[in-house]
């Protein structure tokens, strides 16, 4: 699998008062130039933020100094410390399959391998917006059994930026390193 590749559409829907936006990869891209080429790239809405933060962690295991390229990206004018991507580093060391777990069809069972085309289901809640400029957006994982959240500030150019992750934590582990079983 090439990562990632370009081109995506969200697709919205309802359910029970609040907003889910389905953010469809047809396929992954490879490069930096195909991930900003992507129309989710534009930084519009807190989906497509939030849904291009995941994607960017998804290339840490095989290229760590893209990931953070694109990590940047989707950060916008926020400084990253050196604390921070001490962290990410970190939770890479043995987990590396948690932002797969995003995917549509991607559970512990198939060791977290997405179905295609590539969907992350973004949701908010009565609460996302509660703080003026913030929005706080709830990722499902198929190891987890709650949902995790981004949180996104808006900047004064009009687009959402990552302010905070908190979607590398802990998940079931892949069926294949059970030695159980």
């Amino acid at each position: 699998m090439g990562l990632f590749d370009n081109i995506g559409k969200a697709a919205p829907q309802q359910q029970t008062g609040n907003k889910s936006v389905d953010v469809v990869f047809t396929t992954l891209p490879d490069t930096y130039e195909q991930f900003m080429a992507l129309p989710q790239a534009a930084l519009s809405t807190p989906f497509e933020t939030a849904a291009m933060t995941l994607l960017a962690l998804c290339f840490y295991p095989q290229d760590p100094a893209l990931s953070m390229k694109m990590f940047e990206f989707v950060s916008g004018p926020r400084s990253i410390n050196p604390a921070e991507y001490q962290f990410i580093k970190d939770r890479f060391r043995d987990a590396d399959y948690v932002p797969r777990s995003y995917f549509k069809g991607a559970v512990p069972g198939n060791d977290y391998k997405p179905s295609e085309p590539y969907t992350v289901t973004v949701s908010e809640n009565p609460y996302t917006y509660q703080n003026e400029g913030y929005a706080k957006m709830f990722l499902t994982s198929g190891g987890a059994d709650s949902q995790r959240f981004v949180m996104l500030r808006k900047a004064k150019d009009g687009k959402w930026y990552l302010w905070e992750q908190f979607i590398l934590v802990g998940i079931r582990p892949p069926e294949s390193t059970n030695p159980w079983a």
